[in-house]
């Protein structure tokens, strides 16, 4: 070869070079794998402002508050409300739901008289209740439990086997004797001057102790709490003698029912979802509950809860179904044991076009 070739040979090399240098700068090619003790430094990333993560599907939900009529625990309306708030339902239904607690002595109904609350939980014969006296305009959206929440118990080893036997015995009631008491006596055919009624509290010892003989309880509670203490005992519910009882409702105000009535659809379509999906996976559901529990309650606890008022919760029409029959045949059961002034307007005390529409 010439010197002359060699030299633009060796010209043709450096621009070619350089080419290639100047096109790994421009398409950013990967530098060299460092090696087991060069430092790896990774790039600094800013923070964006907090306001910058809200997407468009938060920003655009509408903001509700629930308040559970009572503590954290399994009562199948809160554990509605509780799934449907962790499995994302009540946002896919364009809410963001806060979930509140009442401390007790009534104080959600007064949180959702007074707005501060959109939904809560009572149970039916209390709307009826305080729709008359004191004129609250309450108004239960969803019937959840299908049967009262109250039965009595006596302990098996007593030999009492029917209300019948109540007679002669010591039966107690917390703080006034409920209707359901003295219907169901009725319909045992037991007279209720035989019976010793005596004002117990909420402490199931005093049946364990022998205080009473019959002691009133929630079903899905205490039965729990005495059979683990070791005690068998016999139940007896009213609706199993043809009494007409219910249980808790999801309860809203005359006002933002007529206001928001599309809210409130969203909201018994994600909780009615939330109860069906506690259904099929039980114990997902109690981990759940324990989230808003907290870790001193006990999860055998929770599901025997959940799975009792699960039992209640059964209708063949779905869950949170209620009729005008169902509502009218308390009211009438109410007004004979003077729980309840004659006359009301039932009807008003309900609405079955939220449930019907959440069905869509």
């Amino acid at each position: 070869m010439s010197k002359k070739s060699f030299k633009i040979h060796r010209t043709a090399l450096t621009l070619l070079a350089l080419l290639l240098l100047g096109v790994s700068a421009c398409t950013g090619a990967a530098a060299p794998t460092p090696t087991a003790t060069s430092p790896i430094i990774e790039p600094a990333v800013s923070t964006p402002p907090e306001t910058s993560t809200v997407t468009p599907t938060q920003a655009s939900l509408v903001p509700m508050t629930f308040m559970a009529g009572y503590k954290p625990q399994a009562n199948l309306p809160f554990v509605g409300a509780y799934v449907a708030k962790e499995k994302g339902f009540f946002a896919q239904n364009g809410l963001e739901v806060t979930i509140e607690h009442s401390p007790g002595r009534g104080e959600h109904v007064q949180l959702l008289v007074a707005g501060k609350v959109q939904v809560t939980t009572m149970d039916a014969a209390t709307v009826l209740q305080r729709r008359a006296d004191p004129g609250l305009p309450v108004v239960a959206i969803a019937l959840i439990g299908q049967r009262g929440q109250q039965a009595f118990a006596a302990l098996k080893s007593s030999g009492i086997e029917t209300p019948k036997d109540w007679e002669g015995k010591t039966v107690g009631y917390k703080g006034t004797p409920p209707p359901d008491l003295y219907a169901l006596l009725s319909a045992a055919d037991a007279d209720v001057n035989k019976v010793n009624l005596v004002n117990v509290g909420f402490d199931p010892r005093v049946l364990a102790e022998g205080q009473v003989d019959v002691y009133p309880l929630f079903k899905s509670n205490e039965p729990y709490l005495l059979r683990k203490w070791g005690y068998e005992i016999t139940l007896w519910e009213a609706a199993d003698y043809g009494v007409p009882t219910l249980g808790l409702t999801y309860v809203t105000t005359e006002d933002y029912l007529r206001a928001h009535a599309s809210e409130l659809t969203r909201f018994l379509a994600a909780a009615l979802q939330g109860i069906a999906y506690a259904q099929a996976h039980l114990d997902e559901a109690v981990q759940v509950v324990m989230q808003y529990a907290g870790p001193e309650t006990d999860p055998d606890h929770m599901r025997y809860m959940l799975e009792t008022e699960l039992r209640d919760a059964q209708s063949e029409h779905g869950f949170g179904w209620q009729s005008p029959e169902q509502w009218q045949a308390l009211a009438h059961m109410l007004a004979k044991y003077q729980a309840l002034p004659a006359g009301i307007e039932v009807g008003a005390a309900f609405s079955i076009e939220i449930w019907e529409a959440a069905q869509k």
